[in-house]
């Protein structure tokens, strides 16, 4: 459907002064307002041209997984494919060694920088999103981040979790984070309903269990913490709040309730989470159905990361819908709440279809970038689940096609450390890397562990 890029650009180019117009009830309204907020963040992406750095933007490496990651979910409902080669060139470009851990950044990476690339590969796995032939499956490059995280799991402290930093020289390297942790565990249960492999099950309940033994997941008050500190054992807490972690976790949760059939483990969590998320991240004095960044959004200081937030709360939440279908009575009217405010707010520029941050606001905040038009097309993306039929993410049993290499990335001696191979059991306890510097960039550790059957 590249008309929809089309007119979009038709309309830009023309001068045509126009708002982004907006009925949720309507199928080619969503689609038309997904569309031009598309074509506003990919206004913003060079890295398809000549001379630059596929998936690489500006000042962050990040951020282009998130970006693909939306643009795969927006072809998947819109049926645009406008901007598929552009995700398939960078997806590829940037995969590194199977692991999405490339080497001309991996010297800074975050563990919660690798994994969104990790979800990106996972959601293009589940959404059959066409593959190259000749080239690494979507599946497998999930499982190569999988794999590289689950050897940095670090029992030296606080009796596991991951560390915000891979590498000792970083500014964050004693600190374990949501994001982080639940990218993890989110990215784990889903390899455990795509694949229906226990290794995965394992996992996904090893990473919420330890989270929850920490402030990252205070299931007496269902509050998750952005940080903890090894130096405090992880028994302090950075306490703000913030939409993505929220989401990741609840989204991890609604896979593993999905894959068990309804268990009440995953029951209880996903009630306890979404019951915060929503009084939380739903103001009452907004109405109660606008999504907000409540941590930065009223003093206009959010940067460039958090702009991206709502966005991936939205998506998560479109698709628990399908998976968790008794959520979908809270989920659905708070996001065409949400959709139907941010193409209030998306009326700046010359076009006046850029959008702000404050999607409670009913005139244009002044701000506009890449990262927010990737919120405003998540959120207008994600309210077309409920005109998809069988919307829910494929399996291996349900038509899924991406397929399995378990042991992906483990041959990557920069990602975490020379990796040697082991079963994994139920009783897995494959402590962190030891690390040693041997000069700035480059370190050498080991763990023993790996994955047994796809």
């Amino acid at each position: 459907m590249v008309w929809l890029q089309g007119l979009s650009v038709a309309l830009l180019g023309a001068g045509t002064v126009m708002a982004i117009s907006l009925n949720v009830n309507d199928l080619d309204s969503l689609k038309n307002a997904a569309a031009t907020s598309a074509f506003n963040m990919m206004s913003n992406y060079t890295g398809n041209q000549t001379g630059q750095i596929p998936g690489k933007l500006p000042g962050t490496w990040w951020e282009g997984g998130a970006m693909f990651m939306t643009l795969i979910q927006y072809w998947y409902l819109t049926g645009d494919d406008s901007y598929n080669d552009a995700v398939t060139q960078g997806m590829y470009f940037q995969r590194g060694n199977d692991d999405y851990f490339p080497s001309n950044y991996s010297q800074y990476l975050g563990n919660d920088d690798q994994v969104f690339w990790g979800l990106a590969a996972m959601t293009a796995a589940e959404l059959n999103y066409p593959e190259q032939s000749g080239m690494p499956s979507w599946l497998s490059l999930a499982q190569g981040v999988f794999n590289t995280q689950a050897a940095r799991w670090d029992t030296t402290t606080c009796n596991g979790g991951l560390r915000w930093q891979i590498w000792p020289y970083q500014d964050g390297y004693s600190t374990k984070n949501a994001i982080s942790n639940g990218g993890f565990f989110q990215l784990a249960a889903r390899l455990a309903r795509y694949t229906n492999n226990e290794t995965y099950t394992q996992w996904a309940e090893k990473v919420w269990d330890w989270s929850g033994t920490t402030p990252l997941l205070k299931e007496s008050e269902w509050t998750i913490a952005d940080t903890t500190n090894v130096n405090a054992q992880c028994q302090d807490h950075g306490d703000i709040q913030w939409t993505y972690n929220y989401g990741t976790y609840l989204s991890g949760a609604a896979y593993m309730y999905n894959l068990t059939d309804g268990a009440e483990k995953w029951k209880e969590g996903i009630d306890g989470l979404m019951n915060t998320t929503l009084r939380e991240f739903f103001p009452s004095e907004y109405g109660g159905m606008v999504m907000s960044e409540t941590a930065c959004e009223g003093l206009m200081n959010c940067d460039r990361n958090q702009d991206c937030f709502k966005g991936f709360l939205s998506s998560w939440f479109a698709f628990m819908t399908t998976i968790v279908p008794y959520t979908y009575s809270e989920i659905i009217p708070r996001l065409q709440g949400s959709a139907v405010a941010a193409a209030k707010q998306c009326t700046g520029g010359a076009n006046q279809t850029l959008c702000g941050r404050r999607w409670y606001q009913d005139t244009w905040d002044g701000t506009t970038s890449l990262e927010e038009a990737m919120s405003a097309t998540s959120v207008f993306t994600s309210n077309l689940i409920i005109h998809q039929k069988n919307a829910a993410p494929f399996t291996h049993s349900t038509g899924g096609t991406s397929q399995s290499n378990p042991s992906a990335g483990t041959s990557d001696p920069k990602s975490s450390s020379s990796i040697a191979t082991r079963p994994i059991t139920a009783g897995d306890r494959a402590g962190a890397s030891i690390l040693t510097i041997s000069f700035i960039g480059a370190w050498i550790g080991f763990v023993g562990w790996a994955i047994a059957g796809g």
